[in-house]
């Protein structure tokens, strides 16, 4: 392994999810599990040990309301005490009653108005926390032709979009804003943000702190994701990943889980943009809920398969696949990536861990840790951290 290689891949850093470590389910069972978090502090106790483990997740994403405090300068003291920070800042405005007919697009403007505050709150909570990134996904969208104007609500996406953006770098110039998509769901009919498309169209029109969030989950059977990177990543509005997999329709489970080949085409766009290092500005995460699975072990597994997709990544001959691509070798290009993908990059990986200090192996690690055994005697009583369903 290269210098560089190992350079880069000690540089990487992926984001976990406070959400992640909680409950969830589908939308018809959340179901429960011993040890889950009952406190936004308890998550990020367990993300810390994510990031002790695998050396590479010192961030975690926080979600209001679900995690909430009364003092989000202690939650950050907290989170720097377990040995991580705080990454983007999630808004919701999804779980409200007065969100049926959608929220910074409702047709009521009482509606826009309390939805824009959430919004807006959510920026004073970036600034409590020293939080960079503001993410926004919005399930806002119509069921059935002529239910409300498409062309009116995206002007007033666009309304509530600016006022936030106009808020941001008050008292940290690096914040920024995240704008997420997803194809369908809730919304039957139309969706107000549903590709990458209407995101970046929106984020042009706000300025250079706003830009696009790739859900991996969130698109059309047989789009290829790694053309809307490469294309983001031109326009230099990329700004962060969501990564999970999905099979069908849904999204959510474990990243790489469905299409490891397509993670490692995707990091390959990435790597060749030189766009992997911190200083890019591309921010990593995951978005994951774990249903059925151990919450900690899955989020470790996650991490690692992102690393492991992005040592294939950087693995790829570079000169020789632009050789063979400058000769009109259409074979012999795709060979190049081919033998990367075709790389067994775990040993790499866990030569690189063995030089970190780290178990070369951070799910057994945390099997033998005795970690999940104290959760689940001391976490007992409250109420777990969920969403229900």
């Amino acid at each position: 392994m290269s210098d560089a290689v190992r350079s880069a891949l000690r540089e990487q850093r992926i984001e976990t999810p406070s959400w992640a470590y909680a409950n969830s389910g589908t939308r018809f069972k959340v179901f429960a599990q011993a040890g889950v978090p009952r406190t936004p502090e308890e998550k990020i106790a367990d993300a810390g040990v994510v990031h002790r483990l695998t050396g590479v997740a010192p961030t975690v994403a926080l979600h209001i309301p679900w995690d909430r405090v009364d003092d989000y300068a202690a939650l950050a003291k907290y989170a720097a005490d377990h040995g991580v920070d705080i990454g983007a800042i999630n808004a919701n405005v999804f779980q409200d009653d007065d969100y049926k007919l959608g929220s910074v697009t409702n047709p009521d403007p009482a509606v826009r108005r309390k939805a824009t505050d959430h919004l807006l709150e959510c920026v004073d909570v970036m600034d409590a926390t020293g939080s960079r990134d503001l993410k926004l996904w919005f399930s806002d969208g119509t069921n059935y032709p002529g239910q409300d104007s498409i062309r009116a609500r995206q002007g007033r996406l666009a309304e509530a979009l600016r006022e936030v953006y106009d808020r941001l770098g008050r008292n940290n110039p690096d914040q920024r804003m995240l704008l997420e998509y997803k194809l369908f769901e809730p919304a039957f009919y139309t969706t107000d943000v549903p590709d990458w498309g209407t995101s970046f169209a929106h984020c042009i029109e706000l300025g250079p702190k706003a830009t696009v969030c790739i859900d991996t989950g969130h698109h059309a059977p047989g789009t290829n994701i790694e053309f809307i990177v490469a294309f983001l990543l031109r326009a230099g509005k990329l700004g962060a990943f969501d990564f999970n997999s999905r099979f069908y329709a849904d999204d959510d489970l474990m990243v790489g889980a469905a299409d490891p080949f397509q993670l490692f085409r995707i990091m390959h766009e990435i790597v060749a943009a030189d766009a992997l290092r911190p200083e890019a500005g591309i921010a990593f995460m995951l978005d994951q809920c774990h249903n059925i699975e151990a919450k900690i072990p899955a989020i470790i597994r996650s991490v690692m398969n992102v690393q492991e997709a992005t040592a294939k990544a950087l693995l790829v001959d570079a000169d020789a696949l632009a050789a063979a691509q400058r000769s009109g070798d259409v074979l012999g290009a795709n060979a190049v990536l081919m033998d990367a993908y075709s790389t067994d990059a775990r040993p790499l990986l866990r030569e690189l861990r063995e030089e970190l200090g780290l178990d070369p192996d951070p799910v057994a690690a945390y099997h033998r840790s005795g970690y999940q055994q104290q959760i689940e005697t001391e976490r007992v009583g409250g109420q777990q951290a969920g969403w229900g369903a």
